[in-house]
């Protein structure tokens, strides 16, 4: 649609003035390409930043605190919100409930109710479990935190704990933290598939 998929997703937090910095974090090798790319389609800025992200989400979270720690002074209700470069289509709302509500509960998340039945099995052959669906939600992002709990609860953790935990929300959940829901749009779906970026092109051609 004219634009790469991140450029449309970068766009949707660097109209937000709440943001002091956008940080995007890529594999190393990626660094320039994507600085390229921002020149290209957002022009030289110094909200936008790119740097390095880790071997997992949780170590590229990591990255942009330390990031953030070296270039601010982080405050106990200072917050970071985490998202997917490949969900353009994340609205303004959403955006505005997560630093809403990461500063009132400290950590939420971005949900939508599950419409299809979840079934869970134990060796991916046989059904073990199906959950009631009315209390199943899908994750989305944007994830959001106060920073200096994340990064606490994060160091809490073991080495084990820390390649099992893939997920930052999950971090609090299993410290026995709250994690607040954000409602979501069915919309703000993730483009993974070919299918998905067929999907994207003809919703960003009907805007």
């Amino acid at each position: 649609a004219g634009k790469p998929i991140i450029i449309h997703t970068l766009e949707k937090f660097y109209v937000n003035d709440k943001f002091e910095k956008i940080i995007v974090l890529c594999p190393n090798q990626w660094v320039n390409h994507t600085e390229n790319l921002i020149k290209k389609y957002i022009g030289e800025n110094d909200k936008i930043v790119v740097i390095s992200g880790g071997s997992t989400r949780n170590e590229t979270i990591m990255n942009a605190i330390a990031y953030i720690e070296d270039h601010y002074t982080i405050d106990d209700d200072s917050v970071i919100v985490t998202h997917d470069s490949v969900r353009p289509f994340v609205t303004h709302r959403i955006i505005e409930e997560n630093i809403k509500y990461a500063q009132e509960y400290g950590a939420c998340d971005t949900v939508v109710p599950a419409t299809d039945t979840i079934v869970k099995s134990m060796d991916n052959e046989i059904i073990s479990e199906i959950p009631d669906r009315s209390k199943m939600y899908q994750g989305q992002t944007p994830q959001s935190f106060k920073i200096k709990k994340l990064k606490s609860l994060y160091e809490g953790l073991s080495e084990e704990e820390k390649t099992i935990l893939t997920d930052a929300a999950k971090i609090f959940v299993i410290k026995g933290e709250k994690v607040h829901l954000v409602e979501g749009e069915v919309s703000n779906t993730k483009i993974t598939y070919p299918y998905d970026l067929r999907v994207a092109e003809t919703l960003i051609s009907e805007k």
